[in-house]
């Protein structure tokens, strides 16, 4: 997985450079083309991307900020590692964030969250038939963070930005397993949590959001327990 050629670059708009560098990096660390602990040379991405270290620099700064890229002390940039030993504090903390924000959700939403909320499912859904992973990312993220902003904590919003940010690897693991062919039954999870929030059974919504947290934990655990099936040296 890690050997595979990196994107070409699409034709450069002007004001666009560091976003061009973003976009590619990004995608290419989440397909997992870039592997945790790989060197990052700004020269050598001068060079590929041809532009100036400054939108080089910028677009590396934007990735550190996802948690995506670590610049170390002597100021070298490498892909940042995914801790997997210590991956059950994630899925914890995963857990209690989509319990709590569904349950806020179920309490406190409004009709136009309702309604963004399903238009990200919507998206999810057509994502999961072009087997698109990265889209499924993406949507994915957008629709828990949409959960957890209808339940109006901008505490508990935040902390969904950023679990769903370091996960992101994670969850590039998870449709790996399926290979890229998430089963229809698992996108209807998210229509019975959209259900359990719209009826404001608040209950129902923490039932259904921590199956849902424990689902994909025992996903990605059972890949990681497969020797050579992540791509990724532990």
């Amino acid at each position: 997985m890690t050997d595979e050629t990196p994107t070409s670059v699409p034709e450069r708009k002007r004001g666009a450079g560091a976003k061009i560098v973003y976009d590619l990096l990004r995608d290419e660390i989440l397909n997992l083309k870039l592997a945790p602990g790989s060197p990052i040379d700004e020269v050598q991405l001068g060079e590929r991307f041809g532009m100036s270290r400054t939108p080089i620099r910028e677009a590396l700064v934007r990735l550190a900020e996802d948690g995506l890229v670590t610049t170390l002390p002597n100021r070298s940039t490498m892909v940042a590692q995914v801790d997997f030993l210590n991956l059950h504090t994630y899925f914890d903390a995963l857990s209690l964030m989509y319990r709590v924000t569904t349950r806020l959700a179920a309490q406190h939403h409004r009709p136009a969250d309702l309604r963004e909320i399903r238009a990200l499912q919507d998206a999810y859904a057509q994502a999961v038939q072009s087997q698109d992973a990265l889209a499924m990312i993406a949507v994915n993220a957008a629709f828990h963070i949409a959960i957890a902003e209808a339940g109006r904590n901008p505490y508990f919003t935040g902390l969904s930005k950023r679990l769903l940010g370091e996960g992101r690897r994670i969850l590039r693991l998870y449709y790996d397993s399926y290979d890229d062919q998430l089963p229809m039954h698992l996108v209807d999870e998210h229509e019975v949590l959209i259900q359990a929030i719209a009826d404001r059974n608040v209950e129902e919504a923490d039932r259904l959001a921590k199956a849902h947290a424990e689902q994909i934990t025992r996903q990605v655990q059972k890949l990681l327990t497969r020797p050579g099936d992540s791509g990724i040296a532990l």
